[in-house]
């Protein structure tokens, strides 16, 4: 229908249509945005913006109308996007005005949805909006049996949907109930209010004026929120049915526990708790006093109540308490042969170590009880220091626990938590009593030489009582608060190096040395042990790979020159898993590995074959790592013969500097005593290197070695043999005595170098490195550097 100018209803388009009374509204409107579309033929309380909106309503009663446009504002619009043509839809519908009620700063109107209208155009685009509107008002027709069949289906689905859905009321019941599927076009706009469809959804039914197509749309959001609806049902069920289940379990579990308790075959928690107790005590020996101290905490466990917190204390102390094996020992192991074959079926070489492993064993089962000293293992990483104690541990039949005090920094991990503080709990030693269920096990405690110290105490003197077996058969737990007999337990200690080891708990400890492994004893180690362990782990045969020994030759020489096997151990995992992608990939087994295809498998070796160099100025010196023995050349060159100088590099330490001045000194000194040419060194600037210059060196031992190089680039003689030597030196020519001649000796024979220089006072540390590594190497002892030189030149 069109307005005139002075916005009077005019027929309607078309002109085939008597307009009637009812149907008669003004060509133009006010509007008010709306969240939601809404639809004819339903009640609303609108609540606006007093400030807002105020003058639209004002604007409405001066017109003298009692009707308004609702209109939905568009998908996306937010709060601070202003109202206007862009942000609202065209078609909404048209309300009558039955009460507006203020209150503080916003309106209340109550509206009722007349007819569906479309904005045709905007009068006036900012508040108060107002347009000239298209109407189509809902007129009745003949009967339309496709319309009627529509409605019932409505009707039904929403039959359906209250059941499901508790939202809907008894104000939908009663709807329903006057609901008549003659009047569909209601009962459509109504049913498609009811859904929780998308603002878009719910504009496209309202903006559908044909009865039958809205019918179909309706029909099609009702099924959608039909099947919304039985899910959440079906989730409801379930989470009630679980709720319930709980419920019945747990009253269930009440009448039971009432039942039994009445029929006096069960018992409250704190009765079953100090039986528990009391039962662990009749198969334990325990000493008087802590015997004493369990009855008197049993008795204020009985007096306690179980949801007190003293409860839970008294409780956790006396589950320690009677957990500590108290007088339970396990049976030692008697027989030597028996022991040595373990030892030597766990551990290839390391001969002199097992010998003396032996040597304290056998003491143990004369007197019958191996305890009374404490073992400490000191060798590089690698060598099996762990494994060599749990081999002892197997050898004398004991239980094995180990715990690593490296970097521990708090006393209470030794000597346990006072029972003031939350959380409190013993010590690792009796945790370790507690998991092994005996008083006497294998302890062992791995890098003793690791041991931190803090503000929160000192391990290391906390581990003094520990381990000394004068002491330790009254070990006192802060947190047991009774002594515990230590002295059945037999201390195993890992160390990489004595230094850092406090004097006072070493003075403690029986030391035996593990120097490492020779590449004849590490290919016996891998063809025994670690290539068989990488096999089982991958889940390979012995038959599906195949490993020659010069494969296994050029691993140990590129890849593992270190004194321990760790490394090797790496390099033949890494072989076996390419090997698996290998057979995976569909290669033939056994996949054979031989030297030349060591380099595919494991990239460029770590160390390339070393030529130990030999000629003026240049001697071999012997040096200690904390990876064993490694040999060391020095070099010196004349650089020219304007100025006496020299010249230090290779990154050494102080003492190395002041070694190489000592020797430099001492053969200006004595330089006609030693054959040098008159005024040699008044010219000479000296470079003095030591290989390799990326690598930290320090120490006084190559004292003898830089000398040596000196001489002979004064004398330009190279030494007539190759030797390698170890010492320092003084300002008098006196040899003094250096450490880690084990390790040395080791590095040497690597190397195949077969003679040695050491210094004399070094003879008995000599005599006591193993038959296996002297083998094959002449050793001169020297007192005076006048006899290294007698014996290099």
């Amino acid at each position: 229908m069109d307005i005139d100018q002075q916005g009077d209803v005019i027929a309607p388009e078309g002109g085939g249509q008597i307009l009637l009374p009812s149907e008669a509204h003004p060509g133009i409107i006010h509007v008010l945005p709306y969240e939601r579309p809404f639809f004819p033929g339903q009640a609303i309380p609108l609540v606006v913006d007093a400030e807002t909106w105020m003058p639209t309503l004002k604007a409405v009663q001066k017109r003298d109308q009692d009707v308004i446009g609702l209109v939905a504002l568009r998908e996306g619009v937010d709060d601070d996007t202003p109202v206007g043509p862009e942000s609202l839809y065209e078609m909404g519908t048209l309300c009558r005005v039955h009460r507006v009620h203020r209150e503080d700063e916003q309106l209340q109107i109550l509206l009722e949805g007349l007819q569906r209208f479309r904005v045709r155009r905007w009068v006036t685009e900012t508040p108060p909006l107002s347009v000239a509107a298209q109407y189509f008002p809902e007129r009745a027709q003949a009967d339309d049996e496709a319309q009627k069949a529509y409605a019932v289906a409505i009707i039904n689905i929403i039959k359906e949907l209250i059941p499901l859905n508790p939202l809907y009321g008894e104000e939908l019941k009663i709807f329903l109930a006057r609901s008549n599927p003659n009047r569909p076009s209601v009962l459509a706009d109504f049913a498609a209010s009811l859904t929780s469809a998308s603002r878009p959804e719910l504009q496209e039914v309202l903006e559908t004026v044909n009865l039958q197509r809205r019918l179909e749309k309706v029909v099609e959001l009702l099924h959608k929120e039909l099947e919304i609806a039985r899910a959440q049902r079906e989730i409801r069920e379930h989470v009630e049915s679980e709720i319930q289940s709980h419920q019945r379990e747990t009253i269930l579990r009440q009448q039971l526990k009432y039942i039994q308790k009445e029929l006096g075959i069960a018992k409250d928690d704190r009765t079953a708790e100090i039986e528990e107790f009391q039962g662990r005590l009749e198969s334990l020996d325990v000493p008087e006093q802590a015997m004493k101290r369990i009855e008197e905490e049993l008795k204020k466990l009985s007096t306690l109540e179980p949801g007190s917190p003293e409860f839970g204390v008294t409780r956790n102390y006396l589950d320690w308490l009677t957990s500590v094996p108290w007088g339970r020992h396990s049976e030692d192991a008697g027989d030597l042969v028996e022991a040595g074959r373990v030892l030597d079926s766990h551990h290839e070489g390391l001969a002199d170590v097992k010998e003396r492993i032996l040597e304290f064993l056998a003491l143990g089962i004369m007197k019958g009880d191996v305890a009374g000293s404490i073992i400490c293992l000191v060798g590089p990483p690698g060598v099996g220091k762990t494994s060599l104690g749990r081999s002892i541990a197997d050898a004398l039949g004991r239980t094995f626990y180990r715990f690593s005090v490296g970097g521990m920094r708090d006393e209470a991990e030794i000597k346990g938590h006072r029972r003031t503080y939350i959380g409190a709990m013993p010590g690792k030693l009796i945790q370790a009593l507690k998991d092994t269920g005996v008083s006497n096990p294998v302890i062992m405690l791995d890098e003793v030489d690791k041991i931190g110290a803090s503000y929160q105490g000192d391990p290391a003197s906390a581990l003094l009582e520990v381990l000394d077996p004068e002491q330790n058969g009254s070990f006192h737990d802060h947190y047991l608060d009774v002594d515990v007999d230590l002295s059945k337990v037999l201390f195993i200690c890992t160390a990489n190096q004595l230094d850092t080891i406090p004097g006072p708990l070493l003075d403690r400890m029986e030391v035996i040395h593990l120097s490492g492994y020779l590449d004849s004893e590490k290919k016996a180690i891998a063809r025994k042990h670690l290539l068989p362990r990488q096999l089982k782990r991958a889940g390979l045969k012995r038959s599906d790979l195949k490993l020659t020994a010069k494969a296994l030759g050029a691993i140990i020489e590129g890849f593992s020159r270190e004194a321990g096997v760790r490394r090797l151990e790496k390099s033949l995992a890494a072989i076996v898993r390419k090997a698996v992608v290998r057979i995976l990939k569909g290669e033939a087994t056994p996949v054979t590995i031989d030297a030349e295809d060591v380099p595919a498998y494991l990239g460029r070796p770590l160390y390339e074959k070393e030529a130990l160099q030999h000629g003026v100025g240049i001697v071999t010196g012997l040096a200690w790592t904390a990876l064993g023995g490694a040999t060391l050349p020095v070099e010196a060159t004349r650089v020219h013969g304007r100025q006496a100088g020299l010249k230090l590099t290779g990154q050494l330490g102080d003492v190395m500097k002041e070694s190489a001045n000592i020797a430099y000194s001492y053969l200006v000194a004595h330089a006609d005593e030693l054959g040098v040419e008159a005024g040699w060194f008044e010219k000479a600037n000296i470079h003095m290197h030591v290989p390799a210059g990326a690598t930290p060196k320090d120490g006084p031992s190559a004292g003898i070695t830089m000398a040596t190089a000196l001489l002979s680039l004064a004398r330009g003689r190279a030494p007539k043999r190759r030797f390698a030597m170890t010492g320092e030196l003084t300002l008098t020519g006196q040899v003094y005595p250096i450490g880690g001649v084990r390790e040395k000796l080791l590095a040497a024979k690597r190397q195949k170098i077969r003679e040695v220089i050491l210094p004399a006072a070094n003879q008995r540390e000599y005599e006591e490195v193993p038959e296996y590594i002297r083998k094959g190497i002449t050793v001169h002892f020297v007192s005076r550097f006048e006899e290294v030189e007698a014996l290099v030149f």
